[in-house]
């Protein structure tokens, strides 16, 4: 079977517009993939130069395939199941910074060139001073994209017209303002002049962003299958959800240079995304946390499980619908069809998202996703979010085991051991407490201000509830207590 190349898409050459440091799945089914469509619609027209921005790895099966490559989207759109395919001709070349270095650089003199796209990972924006603008290339990203951006100040005379935007997608808050941070003192560490700090300051953009698609990456079990359903062989597929979510925060407005949103994609440009970061915080990944343990002392293993078990599902929508949103400031509307997508989103036939990878760390997780919502709730509506402070419960049914092996805690469910993941000091906490009576295991957690930051037993009724729910889920197990108290 042929390869995929651009003969094959027919793909049309356009000016290159944005660099992207970083050829995963996840910009490849995302950023890219947005692009791509914004080019079709005549809104952009402008391709992508990825870049890879670390020593080891390969960019062979690019070059093989002329950087083509299919999107699969997999999930629930209208109500039935369905697969998505795009062939993404968006990205027209990729480059090595290590041993591609002087094409890679030469890139900073293009003058089309007007975006930074990166997914370094988390840990991909950092300063360290032992970075050199020497190295070619710096070791660190920020490093990497200080000493770009000073190569095109110099190339263009510091013209104003010839400063970039930044698009960092990396999971961390304020993602651009570190950024943005890293590079000034790496301008400042490496002695350069004034003028480039003035530059960065009035010519460039960092925005923060925030990003939300689940992307499921290459299906090595099915990419055979679905070589001979397109009809060509591709090295390079991605699979991943329908729904996406893009908040992009700047001060200045980018919606006429980066006009994603006019080609109908789900882009907002906002000068302040933390709305929109509490909204999936709270609602998506604090739905997960609060269901995820009591689903899995129920006997499921996996999320969609969970959403085809009437009573769970009850439990996830009252959470959600009742106790969260009332919480939240963006207008209810936008708030109740961002919900009613998680719902979908949790739906999704095609991802098999395991309970216990989302119980790594719920102590933590909990702190940051439930509990605002859980104080907040208590606090305006003067009585306790019922729903919340039960999950509270199921956490503690969960993390309840004597033996730390292997740097798990040992829980049990149905006699099968299963292993519970924390920080090493959270797991002897619960191994030290978990085998009091419910009273006093209660009282122990909830009044461990090194877990929430808080005394939550000062609080009017939480601990009264807490230990009723944990009573009857070691009486009654977990099914049944969930019925006595929500059925």
């Amino acid at each position: 079977m042929e390869l995929l190349n651009k003969a094959k898409t027919g793909k049309k050459e356009r000016p290159v517009k944005v660099l992207q440091f970083g050829e995963g799945n996840f910009l490849r089914a995302f950023v890219d993939y947005m692009i791509d469509i914004a080019n079709e619609q005549g809104k952009f027209d402008g391709d992508i130069v990825l870049v890879k921005p670390i020593e080891f790895g390969t960019l062979e099966r690019f070059h093989d395939q002329e950087c083509q490559y299919t999107v699969q989207l997999r999930g629930i759109v209208d109500g039935e199941a369905k697969r998505i395919n795009r062939v993404v001709t968006s990205v027209t070349d990729a480059v090595d910074a290590y041993t591609e270095y002087e094409k890679y650089a030469d890139y900073a003199k293009l003058d089309t060139l007007r975006f930074i796209v990166s997914n370094t990972t988390e840990a991909g924006i950092v300063y360290d001073e032992t970075d050199r603008i020497e190295m070619n290339p710096p070791k660190t990203y920020p490093g990497k994209l200080t000493k770009f951006l000073y190569e095109r100040y110099k190339h263009f005379n510091g013209a104003e017209d010839k400063g970039l935007v930044m698009l960092p997608v990396e999971l961390i808050d304020d993602n651009g303002i570190h950024l943005k941070e890293c590079v000034l003192k790496f301008a400042e560490l490496w002695k350069l002049e004034e003028g480039f700090t003035a530059w960065l300051n009035n010519a460039c953009v960092f925005t923060s962003t925030l990003v939300d698609r689940i992307v499921t990456g290459y299906p090595r079990d099915e990419a055979e299958e679905l070589c001979k359903e397109f009809g060509y062989q591709d090295n390079l597929i991605v699979t991943g959800e329908p729904f996406a979510l893009w908040v992009i925060e700047s001060a200045k407005d980018l919606s006429d240079e980066f006009p994603l949103p006019a080609a109908g994609l789900p882009v907002i440009f906002t000068d302040n995304q933390k709305p929109y970061k509490q909204r999936k915080v709270r609602i998506l990944n604090g739905a997960h946390t609060s269901f995820v343990l009591a689903s899995y002392l129920c006997g499921h293993d996996i999320v969609l499980e969970s959403m085809q078990d009437e009573l769970i599902l009850k439990f996830i929508k009252a959470t959600i619908f009742d106790e969260v949103i009332p919480t939240l400031t963006l207008p209810k509307q936008d708030l109740l069809d961002f919900a009613e997508a998680v719902i979908t989103r949790f739906n999704n036939p095609y991802v098999k998202h395991a309970l216990l990878s989302i119980s790594l760390n719920s102590v933590s997780k909990w702190r940051a996703r439930c509990m605002p919502s859980f104080l907040e709730y208590l606090n305006n509506e003067g009585k306790l979010p019922t729903h919340l402070a039960f999950s509270l419960a199921a956490l503690m049914a969960f993390y309840t085991g004597s033996e730390i092996r292997d740097k798990a805690l040992i829980g049990h469910r149905d006699g099968v051991e299963y292993q519970i993941l924390d920080d090493a000091s959270v797991l002897e906490f619960f191994a030290a407490n978990s085998g009091k009576d419910a009273a006093e295991y209660t009282h122990a957690v909830l009044s461990n201000e090194a877990f929430w930051g808080q005394d939550l037993t000062k609080l009017a009724g939480v601990e009264e509830a807490v230990v009723s729910y944990v009573a009857d889920i070691r009486e009654l197990g977990m099914r049944k207590a969930m019925e006595k108290i929500f059925a």
